[in-house]
């Protein structure tokens, strides 16, 4: 099964491309061209990653993904711009994305991180749901 990806920039060019090259290489590839629709996005859709832009209007990068992990905590988040800086590549770390890359992006890295975002998804995901099994077993007294 192919990696579940939801991509989000505010350039409609760039995602066009981006989306593009990702869907040859075997990804499954949603787009939004803003924060807030890519929220809205996955309260109805699972991805295994969330490729997102640091800057875009109305929502920046560092904001949605915040909000992003507050609701889906397991959802891997990669931060992508072209303005880089240490700062926000710290605060964004700290937040918990996954990764911060720069732009222009090297698709063959982005590919590899993408498919490590999926792989450590079903990591957190098997986690909670042995969490949740030891809770009902220990509740339950089978």
């Amino acid at each position: 099964m192919s990696e579940k990806v939801l991509l989000v920039d505010d350039e409609t060019d760039f995602l066009e491309i981006m989306s593009d090259r990702m869907k040859t290489r075997g990804l499954e590839v949603s787009t939004s061209t803003s924060a807030k629709d890519a929220l809205k996005l996955t309260q109805d859709e699972n991805y295994d990653a969330v490729v997102l832009d640091l800057m875009m209007p109305e929502m920046d990068g560092i904001e949605a993904l915040a909000a992003l992990k507050e609701k889906h905590p397991e959802l891997q988040v990669i931060l992508l711009t072209g303005h880089g800086s240490v700062e926000k590549g710290v605060e964004a770390m700290k937040l918990g994305a996954m990764d911060f890359l720069e732009k222009p992006i090297d698709m063959t890295a982005l590919t590899e991180k993408i498919k490590q975002a999926k792989a450590q998804k079903m990591v957190l995901v098997d986690k909670k749901t042995e969490q949740k099994l030891k809770e009902i077993l220990t509740t339950k007294g089978w």
